[in-house]
């Protein structure tokens, strides 16, 4: 597998997403896409397919928001019990190949490790459950701790009223595009994107930004 070449001494800060890029992205999928209209439908007497509909309506009108990763909202939109309905079928929840052995690698290396994440705090609660990567970072942001999220304009200077940080020797890892393009156009140096987020699905196209197949590329000293 081909290499991507960091210059590590270059980097002094660490940020990385979570879902999709920590984390397969297949367990968030398959919640939202399966496992809640499911349970929306019975809940509400629909067909699968009307819950479907009602819910895709509801997810398009906030995607890319705040609301859009805020668990309190959609509790309170849809009248459900999203963080039960998430334990439910908890056992997808899974860290993507070799994430361990790079935190490990960069911990070595003796890099600042920032959790930078759109997923409500209840979300990274829960996921830690399963699989525990708290004590791998010196802190955990999520976008509500801001007020926007990650690709949000005015995010970046924002959490540099939160978080000391050097753009030009900062590394940001995270699965989507258009958070990668707010993070290029405030101008943090390095940015990698995600070759396929989600285990169950086809790989995705990353434009401009370099795509990590394995977190072993990045292993190289």
């Amino acid at each position: 597998m081909q290499v991507i070449p960091i210059d590590w001494q270059a980097i002094e800060t660490v940020f990385l997403d979570m879902d999709g890029t920590l984390l397969d992205l297949h367990f968030d999928n398959h919640f939202w896409l399966e496992h809640m209209p499911q349970r929306y439908a019975e809940k509400h007497s629909l067909t699968l397919e009307e819950a479907r509909k009602k819910l895709m309506d509801n997810y398009q009108s906030f995607a890319g928001s705040l609301n859009w990763y805020c668990l309190d909202h959609w509790q309170e939109i849809l009248q459900m019990d999203i963080v039960g309905l998430k334990h439910e079928v908890a056992d997808r929840i899974a860290l993507r190949a070799n994430v361990i052995e790079f935190l490990d690698y960069l911990r070595s290396k003796d890099k600042r490790l920032v959790l930078l994440t759109n997923a409500h705090q209840k979300t990274v609660d829960l996921k830690f459950e399963y699989v525990n990567l708290r004590p791998y970072f010196d802190r955990i942001i999520t976008s509500h701790d801001i007020g926007l999220a990650k690709e949000e304009s005015g995010f970046w200077q924002k959490l540099e009223q939160v978080e000391e940080f050097d753009k030009n020797s900062s590394l940001f890892i995270d699965d989507n595009l258009d958070v990668l393009n707010a993070a290029d156009h405030y101008g943090v140096k390095h940015l990698l994107a995600i070759h396929q987020p989600d285990s169950k699905q086809a790989t995705v196209k990353t434009s401009k930004f370099t795509a990590i197949k394995c977190y072993t590329q990045l292993m190289t000293n």
